[in-house]
């Protein structure tokens, strides 16, 4: 024990209010004065050895677990809540934290239990979304919905966007145009000074600043969506009007969703895009080389075609990671979706991660017996540069039976449509008795026992 003693006046105060003391009582227990009791509480004199020796004598206590360093574990635990992405912009030293806990362990205590009560508010509200409950609205459910309800394909947007393709052209490109039109100077910039983003606006110099680790397509993608932010605001707001959406956060998203939809359309205008898609048998590579785009912005654009009288394949498409996790969803072919739970492991999407970079031809059959044709493969972002982290996830296309013929993939595919993959779209909504990848019964339907038989599937389940 120091010899100078110790500074532990809010354990010292918590002590005197669990024993239900005054200042002034506590004074006459210790025979000192109640102000020596006030400064010690306020760490204004420390506790003495012989201080804590009349404390432990008087009250019965074990001065150990007086002197104790019990604020190491409090440290702990706040330093571990400070790690939450909220607490990300604040730059608290570790010796200011140790200063808080010594100082007001209250004030700790109080911060661990809101972070506590925030934390299950956040649990709450994830189960809402998943049950669908008006509580708990999805944003990004609604913007699926709102894209889904209109076949992802808006008219006036396309319009506009190919008369800005059309003039970006004769100016004699992007930055041209821009430069022209907006006096603004497109720069390109190390991702150390663009400090997280890929794009931004400094209106104040004039310029559009790019992240240089950007590939060719994915800044032409930005600079065209800057555009549609910049000229097609009106044509965004009038879709937008109807969107029926019950907050910010949903009206915003399908904001984002519509700048690049137009974005899509400068790139890759409607009526050459879809002449060349029905020309080149779908075939995405090919698409993706002929308008300078990614494979996946080929892909998201295929699902747009719908244009009354210029229909082209309806297709539907879906992005995931590696965990299963779906970060994109575009439903233009009657592909039933599941809202809860992952998706089907027999699906050649959640597989492409073992052949990356190869285009995956698949015919899939759903329990009721519908019959579509998909094909899958790996995307990556980010990288760029040495050092730079990259992300992995895997695409899927995909189109009803009856018009996969129409696809390069099914016509040099060798598949026999007949021999197509049994999957399901969860396995909570799977009734196939016999799937051994199955993760869970199908909800309603009674687990057998297996004290006489074992059956190859996970899980017996009774048939009613």
């Amino acid at each position: 024990m120091p010899k100078q003693g110790l500074y532990i006046g809010p354990r010292l105060r918590r002590l005197r209010r669990d024993l239900g003391l005054t200042q002034a009582g506590m004074a006459s227990d210790l025979d000192i004065s109640a102000p020596y009791v006030a400064l010690m509480e306020r760490n204004q004199r420390p506790v003495t050895a012989d201080m804590l020796l009349r404390l432990a004598r008087t009250y019965r206590l074990d001065v150990t677990e007086l002197a104790g360093e019990d604020g190491e574990e409090h440290m702990a635990r706040l330093q571990a809540v400070l790690k939450d992405p909220i607490f990300a912009d604040i730059d608290l030293a570790p010796l200011e934290l140790a200063d808080a806990i010594g100082s007001f362990p209250g004030i700790g205590e109080v911060l661990l239990r809101l972070h506590t009560a925030y934390r299950e508010e956040q649990l709450r509200l994830a189960d809402l979304r998943a049950e669908g409950s008006p509580g708990g609205s999805d944003p990004v459910a609604e913007v699926r919905n709102f894209l889904a309800a209109r076949r992802n394909f808006f008219p006036a947007l396309d319009a506009s966007a190919e008369r800005l393709a059309a003039a970006v052209a004769e100016a004699g490109g992007m930055a041209a145009y821009l430069a022209g039109r907006h006096r603004l100077r497109v720069r390109r910039l190390p991702s150390d000074v663009m400090y997280g983003s890929l794009r931004r606006l400094d209106r104040h110099r004039h310029e559009i600043l790019l992240d240089e680790t950007l590939s060719a397509s994915s800044q032409a993608f930005q600079l065209a969506q800057q555009l549609a932010y910049l000229e097609l605001e009106r044509e965004i707001g009038d879709a937008l009007r109807d969107g029926g959406f019950s907050g910010d956060g949903g009206r915003r998203l399908a904001h984002r969703s519509l700048a690049s939809y137009a974005a899509a359309a400068m790139l890759m205008p409607y009526e050459a895009f879809a002449r060349a898609a029905e020309s080149r048998h779908y075939d995405v590579d090919v698409l993706a080389r002929l308008f300078s785009a990614s494979f996946e912005q080929a892909a998201h654009r295929l699902t747009t075609l719908q244009k009354p009288g210029q229909e082209r394949v309806p297709f539907f498409f879906i992005r995931v990671d590696e965990a299963g996790n779906v970060s994109k969803r575009l439903d233009g072919a009657g592909f039933p979706f599941g809202r809860h739970g992952g998706g089907c492991p027999l699906w050649s999407v959640h597989q492409v991660f073992r052949r990356p970079g190869e285009v995956v031809a698949q015919w899939l059959e759903l329990p009721d017996g519908q019959r579509f044709f998909s094909v899958a493969r790996t995307v990556s972002s980010g990288g760029g540069s040495f050092g730079e982290p990259r992300v992995e996830r895997a695409v899927a296309l995909g189109c009803a039976a009856r018009h996969a013929d129409r696809l390069v993939y099914a016509r040099q595919n060798g598949a026999d449509p007949a021999r197509a993959t049994p999957i399901g779209i969860a396995c909570g909504l799977c009734q196939r008795t016999a799937c051994t990848a199955r993760s869970e019964p199908p909800i309603g339907r009674q687990i057998l026992p297996d004290d006489y038989r074992r059956t190859r599937a996970p899980f017996g389940f009774s048939d009613n």
